[in-house]
């Protein structure tokens, strides 16, 4: 199958490598032309622009940081939207805004294109593993024909209804999540404060009803007070502002997801974007 990859940085890089090793032709674009230089090496072909991959390709894969991206390499000058041909496929596999999602695959629907909404769990390392999460919102044929794409990047793929479900799903993620990490932080935090040993501590929490992703893999690297980034303090803050927009159209209270939005948007204006969502703690260290 001919599949198109647009959005080459920390997650995107590594879901299009996994597609190259699961037998996929690609051809790829990111406007940092240096990204795609490792795929390339591992036999995909770099595309000119969005509208050139869309040209090669029957199924267009995006992987990019907020709506306006998206909705510019669809819909923006030489986009893919007016090069996908009739009966094609756009997976987006960004988060982004579910209302957006929605309006696009009208747009999309209109040239007899189906749009997937696609969202992922499980950071980089789960990217680079092939182990992400993915929630997929769309006509449920798309999926069908989609599912292949999506099992060569991830070992959880979740249909979870029409366009914008796939995004809704990532939001309640992103909260429950998030209230996880936060959890971790203050652990961390309590019994460094306490004199406890991290190591000692990380590893007896673990094991317990207290245990979650964030505390086994976050933890230690927090511990380390290595902040690099499996994923963005932006990003993150970017997702929780969306989360933040969806209660409002709700109309509903979430208190935690409140609460973690106001502290992201914190670590932000204290200049912490670009570290992983780990760095949260350097709010108070």
């Amino acid at each position: 199958m001919q599949v198109g990859f647009i959005g080459l940085g920390i997650m995107g890089q590594p879901m299009a490598a996994n597609l190259i090793k699961a037998g996929f032709t690609l051809t790829v674009f990111d406007r940092d032309e240096a990204r795609a230089v490792p795929l390339v090496e591992m036999g995909a072909q770099a595309g000119a622009s969005p509208a050139a991959v869309a040209g090669a390709s029957e199924m267009v894969v995006t992987m990019l940081p907020e709506t306006p991206h998206v909705e510019a390499v669809l819909f923006g000058e030489n986009g893919v939207a007016q090069a996908l041909e009739p009966g094609s496929v756009f997976i987006d596999m960004s988060t982004i805004s579910p209302s957006a999602t929605v309006e696009f695959a009208g747009r999309l629907r209109e040239r007899s294109v189906e749009l997937l909404d696609a969202p992922v769990s499980g950071g980089q390392p789960g990217a680079k593993a092939g182990r992400l999460s993915i929630m997929v919102g769309g006509d449920r044929a798309a999926y069908d024909r989609a599912l292949p794409l999506f099992q060569a990047m991830g070992n959880n793929v979740v249909y979870t209804g029409p366009n914008g479900y796939g995004q809704k799903t990532k939001l309640v993620n992103q909260i429950v999540g998030s209230l996880n990490l936060l959890a971790m932080v203050e652990g961390v935090r309590v019994a460094s404060a306490a004199g406890l040993d991290l190591k000692l501590t990380l590893q007896a929490v673990a094991g317990g009803a207290a245990g979650s992703w964030m505390w086994s893999n976050l933890g230690p690297r927090v511990a380390e007070q290595d902040y690099r980034p499996g994923f963005m303090i932006r990003h993150h803050a970017k997702d929780l502002r969306l989360t933040v927009q969806l209660l409002e159209e709700l109309g509903i209270a979430a208190p935690g997801a409140e609460l973690c939005h106001r502290l992201f948007q914190e670590a932000m204006q204290k200049g912490f974007g670009e570290l992983g969502n780990q760095g949260l703690i350097k709010l108070w260290w």
